[in-house]
C-alpha cells in the first residue's frame, strides 16, 4: 500500500477562480500548470522527483500557509510541502506549499538558542550562529532544508557528541489541518510535540523552530581519500578503528565514485576513492593522534583534515550544492564486520562496475544512543551504522539503479537491522510500509494515534506518510 503513489485521483483540477480566491488571501504567488512561474517555484533539488502539483503557494509567512492549508482542505487535496526537496516526493494532484521565501533567522547567543523559519537552509544558521562563537546541529550538507531535516531526526558532523538534532528542539510553530497556527512544547502539547520531532511532516505544516545551539567555533575536521583499489583495507580499518573512537569524534566513510569534470579535484578526477570524513571536538593535536591509525592505512590522495572554524564544516562531506538527479536507498546495521566489509566490496568496489556516486556508512553511538528529555519519536538507537547509497542519473537509468540498489541491501541484510532512518527514506522505500519500518511497532502506533487526532482526513500525506490502520 503506498497513499501517494497516485495522488492525482484525490481532488479535481484547480479553477482559475479557485486560484484567485486564494491569490486575494495570500502575500506569496499562487501558480497553476502553464502559469509562467509554475516550474521554477515547484523547481526541487532532486531532479530525479519532478514537482506537477495541481497548485504550487509560494508562502511568505504563516497567515500564507494557513490560507493554503484551508484552502486545500476545502478544494479536497492534499498538502506537500517543499523547502529545498533534497527528500522530495512526488506531488501530483496536491497543494504544494513551498516555503524558501520563509527564511529568517534569529540567534539569542546569551541563551544559546536559534529560531528559523520553514525555508532555511543550514548554512544560514551556521554562518549566524558561527558569529557568536556558536553552532547547531547541523546537516552535513549546508544546503539541505533545517525544518525537514530537524523533524526526521537529523543526523549532524557533530552528533555522537550532542545527539539528534530533533533531541534539542525546544518549541515548533505548526499550521495543523484545521488551518490553525500552533505553538506546540513540551509543555502545552506534549504528545504532539514527541511525535513532531521524529514523524515528520505528518501533523501540519512547520512555520518555525527554535532549538538550542551548542558553544563550537572550531573543530579538527576534513577527509582522508585513499584509491579505490584499497578499498577494503580502509573500510575495515575504519570499522576497526570506530570501537575505541570517544563521542567527541564524529566519522563516516564512503566509496565515491567522482565525475571526470573540473569541480572535482585533479587526483579524485574520473576514479573510485574511499573516503574517510572526520569531525573532532577537542584540540588539534589530540585529533591529530586519535586518526593516526587512519593516515597509516596507505599513502592518501588529499589529506584535508585540519583544524578548522565550524562554518566550513560543509567542506567535509562536499556534497553537491546544485540540483542533481538521484536514487537512494538506505538501511541501519548492527554492526560493521570484515565480513560485510567483503560483501560491499563484492558488490560496489574496484572492477564491478556499480552505478553508485556514493556508498556511505555512518557511524553512530555516542550521544545518538542517549534518550532526550523530553522523549522523542526516534527510535534506532540500537543501530551501530548507517548505510546509505546514492545513483545520479536521468530517468531512464532508474530502473536500473533500482535493480541494482536492490540487490545491494540483499546482500547486506544479515547485517541489517531490519529498521530504516526516515530522514534517508528515499521516494521507492517511502510506502506505508516502508514507513512503518522506520519505527519500532509500538512508537508507530502511538505515532498514528497523534495523527488520527491531529490530522483525522490524513491531508498531510504526501510526505513519509503515517497511516491510520496499518497493521491494526
Amino acid at each position: 500500500m503506498n497513499p501517494i503513489q497516485n495522488p492525482a485521483q484525490d481532488g479535481a483540477p484547480i479553477t482559475e477562480d479557485a486560484a484567485a480566491r486564494l491569490t486575494a488571501q495570500t502575500v506569496g504567488p499562487v501558480l497553476l500548470p502553464g502559469d509562467e512561474r509554475y516550474d521554477a517555484e515547484c523547481a526541487s533539488y532532486n531532479l530525479a522527483i519532478p514537482q506537477q502539483p495541481a497548485l504550487v503557494v509560494g508562502a511568505a509567512n504563516a497567515a500564507d500557509v494557513q490560507a493554503a492549508v484551508r484552502f486545500a482542505a476545502e478544494q479536497g487535496l492534499p498538502v506537500a510541502v517543499l523547502a529545498t526537496g533534497h527528500s522530495a516526493l512526488p506531488s501530483a494532484g496536491a497543494l504544494l506549499i513551498t516555503t524558501r521565501r520563509m527564511d529568517a533567522v534569529t540567534i539569542d547567543a546569551e541563551a544559546r538558542t536559534a529560531r528559523i523559519e520553514a525555508g532555511v537552509r543550514w548554512q544560514q544558521v551556521v554562518d549566524a550562529a558561527a558569529k557568536h562563537g556558536l553552532a547547531p546541529l547541523n546537516g552535513a550538507a549546508p544546503t539541505v532544508g533545517a525544518v525537514s531535516y530537524t523533524l526526521g531526526g537529523g543526523l549532524s558532523p557533530i552528533g555522537r557528541t550532542f545527539g539528534f538534532a530533533a533531541d534539542h528542539v525546544h518549541l515548533i510553530e505548526l499550521v495543523t489541518a484545521d488551518g490553525e497556527l500552533r505553538t506546540v512544547t513540551a509543555t502545552n502539547e506534549p504528545e504532539l510535540f514527541w511525535a513532531l520531532r521524529g514523524g515528520k511532516g505528518n501533523f501540519g505544516v512547520v512555520t518555525a523552530l527554535e532549538f538550542a545551539l551548542f558553544p563550537v567555533s572550531q573543530i579538527y575536521g576534513g577527509g582522508l581519500f585513499f584509491p579505490g583499489e584499497q578499498a577494503a583495507e580502509v573500510l575495515n580499518a575504519w570499522g576497526r578503528w570506530t570501537a575505541g573512537v570517544p563521542d567527541e569524534l564524529t566519522s563516516s566513510v564512503a566509496l565515491l565514485q567522482l565525475p571526470p569534470v573540473p569541480e572535482v579535484p585533479e587526483p579524485l578526477r574520473g576514479r573510485l576513492v574511499a573516503h574517510v570524513r572526520i569531525a573532532y571536538l577537542g584540540a588539534a593535536e589530540d585529533g591529530e593522534r586519535l586518526i593516526a591509525p587512519l593516515r597509516a592505512i596507505a599513502p592518501t590522495l588529499i589529506d584535508s583534515v585540519t583544524e578548522m572554524p565550524y562554518s566550513a564544516v560543509g567542506s567535509i562531506h562536499a556534497d553537491p550544492p546544485t540540483p542533481i538527479p538521484f536514487v537512494d536507498r538506505s538501511a541501519l546495521l548492527r554492526e560493521f564486520t570484515p565480513e560485510l566489509v567483503d560483501t560491499i566490496i563484492a558488490q560496489a568496489g574496484p572492477g564491478t562496475g556499480s552505478p553508485l556516486t556514493v556508498l556511505e556508512i555512518r557511524h553512530l553511538g555516542g550521544a545518538f544512543d542517549r534518550r532526550p528529555e523530553p522523549t522523542n519519536a526516534i527510535d534506532l538507537r540500537d543501530a551501530a551504522f548507517t548505510f546509505y547509497a546514492v545513483a545520479i542519473g536521468g530517468p531512464d537509468q532508474a530502473e536500473a539503479f533500482q535493480g541494482y540498489l536492490t540487490r545491494l541491501l540483499q546482500a547486506i541484510q544479515p547485517w541489517s537491522t531490519g529498521g530504516r532512518f526516515v530522514n534517508f527514506l528515499g521516494a521507492s522505500d517511502a510506502t506505508a510500509e516502508g514507513v512503518a519500518a522506520a519505527y519500532p511497532p509500538e512508537t508507530y502506533q502511538r505515532l498514528v494515534a497523534v495523527k488520527r487526532s491531529s490530522d483525522p482526513t490524513n491531508i498531510f500525506r504526501v510526505n513519509h506518510n503515517i497511516v491510520p490502520g496499518l497493521n491494526e
